[in-house]
């Protein structure tokens, strides 16, 4: 089990995926897993997708 933390950022939209990569290394030996994070804000979400559009980041 791993434990860390994210650095704080402005509203928006952020891509999170490089900095898990760096802070978990043993992540490349999973191939099925769970992930629990939790966003200490009450105005922060989180949303999960396969990045193959990049109007997904885009705000509307």
């Amino acid at each position: 089990m791993s434990w860390f933390h994210l650095k704080s950022r402005s509203r928006g939209c952020h891509l999170i995926t490089r900095e898990i990569e760096k802070q978990v290394s043993e992540i490349e030996q999973y191939k099925i897993g769970v992930v629990n994070i939790f966003l200490q804000h009450t105005s922060a979400s989180l949303c999960l997708n396969e990045n193959a559009d990049p109007n997904v980041r885009v705000e509307h």
